[in-house]
């Protein structure tokens, strides 16, 4: 679920784009992106449900509520409608649901390490996103 549509979608996007294969194996990440892997890594190293828990509760919600709020109608370009719908459709928000629930089942038993990896993960969405708009233009 977290990634399956999502990356024909990149597939598809990057070749609209003229984004060449040589270009996506070469092109380095950003320190948000790296952040991203790591903290990824390190929730699924600590064996934690709750870990992991909040570190997708974080992105995928993050994701949900940005594009439940996206203006309709829906771009015209696919690369942005196609983005928007698969964070904005019935089977995402009953998996964010389902996070969010668990996330409210299990949390509270690991309170730390769920408060440590989602207020780190909350810090790297914004650094992400400031980054994101900062380079925008």
């Amino acid at each position: 679920m977290v990634s399956g549509e999502e990356n024909t979608y990149f597939l598809r996007a990057f070749d609209a784009l003229g984004v060449t294969e040589k270009e996506r194996g070469e092109t380095p990440d950003t320190e948000p992106t790296k952040g991203f892997k790591a903290i990824m890594r390190e929730a699924a190293a600590t064996r934690s449900y709750a870990a992991a828990l909040a570190v997708l509760n974080v992105a995928e919600w993050l994701y949900l509520d940005w594009a439940m709020k996206a203006p309709k109608p829906l771009p015209s370009n696919f690369v942005h409608a196609e983005w928007i719908t698969l964070h904005d459709n019935p089977d995402f928000r009953d998996f964010v649901a389902f996070l969010r629930a668990e996330l409210d089942r299990v949390g509270p038993a690991d309170e730390k390490v769920s408060r440590d990896f989602f207020l780190r993960e909350v810090a790297l969405e914004r650094v992400f996103f400031d980054a994101a708009y900062k380079n925008e233009g």
